[in-house]
């Protein structure tokens, strides 16, 4: 057998053949059955051959993408557990209200989405009637990732088993006036229901990766057992266009996560039309996850298919449908059979014969409606397959038609995404397809009715018993409030009383107080240090021997720096989460770690370190969904600041992720500038998301790669720190103090920009003869929250003050406020400052140069500090004009 034409060289090539002559054998078998029988004999040949190598455990690589038929064929579907007439009931009343709560509400032009669920339903109730296990069972049950746009099917379930009322679904979409639904899955709006929001696409997927390793880490370092409880990701088929979806992937493997299963919803329809209109979604993304290592399962095609499977005796049916795209496959689901007979079986002779074969009835049956999703013996088998599958995670693609039983105007429609109703026809209709039991009486004035079976019908008994022996209600959320005590004071000690001669930049600080707080007798083991791929940029590696580096492998390997003190150390039971270029990652990391005390009953204080510029401009989508799960934990923005991180220029230079965290309402956002602020921040941090009565809020710090000599902290100040604003020292405090008739000015100054102001402090003492008072803003941010509350509170006619105008109350002469940041940073609270008001900061670009260099350019510099405090008071008349420019050529700007 000669090589064809052009042949490139393969990896077997540089392998010796120790048998020519039985190789040769094998070729010329395959060129027999070939020439005999045809190539496509041949295929299946090899396939099967490939098929039963891999079942005998040989290891050869596995085809990336099978036939488009079903992984689990009827004949090998396991025993169905249930009742399969009563489960179509309780789907008929879900599927109903779901639609009946959508219509309702569209009158108001709320909007909702009807066909999404419609075409899930099953994918759903038979989890929820056989597999997803409550939170009242032993351990922490399982974790449902719900897709968002089929909320209306999962209220319509709470509905039936009593867990919410009619008025209720009358409200979905409805909140402001209260006792309403919000629109998706949302555990801050509705957090006795919702775990996990989802419709930010492509979140979910990768949150429930992260999660489902958070699981394991919980099981490997012994906080709690998790060995029982699954993640179920819920997915569209064009969800898995958004990178998130599959970013995570081959850590799902890597790491052998057995314990997640993604059920991908194939309905062949994304918001406007065809997924791969062109091509075939469910072949892609099988190779896509085949080739990242997933066990796949796909259940395509219903029963009504088996006829069709058994009279296909040359493979002509299946080759057809390996290459019909998407599109052609949705324009058959609302063809007529004359249509399907040309235009599908018309394609060769073969399947002439097979149409042939066939009624028009059948072809109807298959080609309209007929999906492995909507039946749900098949969705059980392949449940349970997932389950049973060992030593890696699962995908289940389910093909489904989007919008089935809502009728011929809804189903396989493209538009049918932005379809908000039905006609009171079309819901006629429906009931007589789902054979419920309402009356054309109960359509009275034009109004869908909700139907319910009635609280102590035999399919709410039914649903409450199956629910009962899986452990409860599902989807529920439930908090058992677990308070951490407080961290021994020893702990925060060292920065409190600062570092003498010595200089500490403030990551170093962080980093310094977290490795003390680790060893905390009570709360050490619960601390989460999060970090992608930089630990030693932020001076972690020294946490590396004591804490570990997580793996589920532990340490296969021995490190190359084994014999230096802080050697590279993996451990099953490891503490530090270490993930890789991957802030995504690292993000959902954070979320798995904040909200362990509601999904595990497991309190955990993580804290995700990492370039300031690669946080709120990289993954703000996830800080919002980190919000809206009510987590709780610090996320450090290291190498903060615009000039602060010397000659790496523009992509790194962050001057504005303080503006981005402003806009989240529970983020707290501190830009400390001394070690000792930094201790009492992350001190009442603890106390107010860990304490007795724990706030769902989480924190953000600013930190810097700038050593300074860090102060001891003064008495007194330590409410100003928390709330924002406390004066650090004041002119008259220096040893060269200025006159005491001297012009006056405050200075303010977050994060590194202390240290210019305070050089600009003795500059203006020294050679102008200005007094300035020096301030420390750890929060520009906090400081604005306060004011916002109250002027809500005057509008309800009570007085208060906002803190800023109550600290700043009596300072004479102007306020000059500088920061590392854009001047909307600090800009912030300037209409509560009642002084003359005005700021500096880094707007514009970052770019390479030295720290000194880059301030003179930004104009953020003390000399420039000190000209822009006397052109302030030139306009005030303390100080003559010619002064501003008598500075500039002083220094030299």
């Amino acid at each position: 057998m000669s090589d064809p034409v052009g042949k490139l060289p393969s990896e077997l090539d540089q392998l010796p053949d120790r048998d020519t002559e039985e190789t040769a054998e094998w070729a010329a078998s395959l060129d027999a059955v070939a020439q005999a029988a045809g190539t496509r004999r041949a295929e299946y040949l090899l396939r099967r051959t490939l098929q039963h190598a891999e079942a005998a455990g040989l290891a050869l690589p596995k085809l990336l993408e099978t036939d488009y038929v079903n992984t689990i064929p009827t004949s090998a579907e396991p025993e169905f557990p249930g009742d399969e007439a009563m489960e179509a009931k309780i789907t008929a009343w879900n599927r109903w209200n779901a639609a009946a709560m959508v219509t309702r509400g569209s009158k108001y032009g709320v909007g909702g989405h009807i066909a999404t669920f419609a075409s899930a339903a099953w994918l759903y109730e038979t989890g929820f009637q056989h597999f997803f296990r409550g939170k009242e069972a032993d351990g922490s049950g399982d974790q449902l990732y719900i897709q968002g746009h089929a909320s209306p099917g999962i209220y319509a379930r709470a509905f039936l088993d009593g867990r919410i009322s009619e008025q209720q679904l009358d409200n979905f979409r409805q909140e402001s006036g209260g006792n309403g639904l919000p629109s998706y899955p949302h555990p801050r709006r509705l957090p006795w229901l919702w775990e996990f929001p989802t419709v930010s696409m492509g979140l979910g997927p990768l949150s429930a990766i992260y999660q489902a390793r958070f699981n394991r880490y919980l099981q490997n370092r012994n906080i709690k057992d998790t060995a029982n409880s699954h993640v179920w990701a819920f997915l569209g088929d064009g969800e898995m266009d958004e990178p998130e979806s599959t970013a995570a992937l081959a850590l799902a493997s890597r790491e052998q996560l057995d314990n997640l299963t993604f059920v991908i919803n194939c309905n062949l329809q994304r918001l406007d039309g065809p997924v791969r209109a062109n091509f075939r979604v469910v072949q892609e993304l099988e190779a896509q996850f085949r080739g990242a290592g997933w066990n796949v399962i796909k259940t395509l095609w219903g029963s009504a298919w088996d006829e069709l499977f058994q009279l296909d005796t040359t493979g002509a049916l299946v080759r057809r449908l390996r290459e019909v795209p998407d599109a052609q496959c949705q324009t058959y689901a609302t063809r007529d059979v004359a249509y399907i007979r040309q235009h599908f079986f018309g394609a060769n002779a073969e399947l002439v014969a097979l149409g042939a074969l066939l009624s028009d009835a059948k072809i109807a049956e298959c080609f309209h409606t007929s999906r492995g999703g909507h039946e749900p013996r098949k969705v059980y088998a392949a449940y349970k397959a997932a389950l049973e599958h060992k030593g890696a995670p699962t995908v289940i693609l389910a093909q489904t038609v989007k919008g089935y039983t809502l009728g011929a105007g809804f189903e396989s429609k493209n538009a049918n995404h932005q379809m908000k109703k039905l006609t009171i026809d079309e819901f006629k209709s429906m009931r007589d397809k789902l054979d419920l039991p309402i009356p054309d009486s109960a359509f009275a004035d034009g109004k869908v009715p909700y139907g319910h079976p009635g609280a102590n019908s035999p399919e709410v008994q039914y649903l409450s018993e199956r629910r009962a022996a899986l452990g409860g209600p599902a989807p529920a959320r439930k908090v058992h409030h677990v308070a951490l005590p407080a961290p021994a004071e020893r702990s925060f000690a060292p920065l409190l009383k600062g570092s003498g001669k010595q200089e500490m930049a403030t990551t170093m600080a962080f980093v310094r107080l977290v490795k003390d707080l680790m060893r905390d007798k009570e709360t050490g083991k619960r601390w989460v240090p999060i970090v992608p791929d930089e630990a030693r940029t932020f001076g972690m590696e020294s946490l590396f021997p004591s804490a570990g580096i997580y793996s589920p492998l532990g340490q296969t390997y021995e490190p190359v720096d084994r014999d230096q003190l802080m050697y590279y150390k993996e451990a099953k039971d490891g503490q530090i989460l270490n993930e890789g270029i991957t802030e995504a990652g690292a993000m959902a990391d954070f979320i798995a770690a904040c909200t362990s005390y509601a999904t595990h009953g497991e309190p955990m204080i993580p804290f995700y370190i990492f370039y300031s510029m690669f946080g709120w401009q990289r993954t703000a989508d996830q800080m919002w969904q980190l919000a809206d799960q009510l987590g709780k934990g610090f996320i450090v923005g290291a190498t903060a600041g615009r000039t602060t991180l010397t000659g790496e220029g523009l992509q790194h230079a962050d001057g504005h992720s303080h503006l981005i965290a402003s806009t989240n309402p529970a983020s707290l956002n501190y830009d400390p500038a001394f070690a000792y602020e930094i201790a009492v921040i992350v001190k009442d941090g603890l106390r107010r998301m860990y304490g007795e009565t724990p706030e769902d809020v989480f924190y953000y710090l600013t930190v810097y790669n700038e050593p300074k000599v860090q102060p001891a902290m003064p008495e007194g100040v330590e409410e100003g720190i928390l709330k924002g604003l406390y004066r650090f020292n004041q002119a008259s405090d220096l040893e060269n103090a200025p006159a005491a008739d001297a012009a006056k000015i405050q200075l303010m100054a977050s994060g590194t920009a202390i240290h210019w102001i305070l050089e600009a402090q003795a500059l203006l003492a020294a050679d102008w003869n200005v007094a300035a008072d020096v301030w420390s803003a750890t929060s520009w941010g906090e400081l604005r929250r306060d004011a916002l509350e109250c002027d809500e509170a005057l509008l309800r006619g009570e007085v208060r003050t906002p803190y800023v105008t109550r600290a700043l109350e009596g300072a004479q002469g102007p306020v000059l406020a500088v920061s590392d940041w854009m001047r909307q940073v600090p800009d912030q609270i300037s209409q509560w400052v009642e002084q003359d008001y005005t700021s500096l900061g880094t707007d514009g670009f970052g770019l390479s140069d030295t720290r000194e260099g880059a301030r003179r350019h930004f104009g953020v510099d003390a000399q420039s500090i000190v000209v822009a405090a006397l052109a302030q008071l030139a306009r005030r008349g303390e100080v003559p004009a010619s002064a501003v420019k008598e500075a500039r050529e002083r220094y030299g700007l």
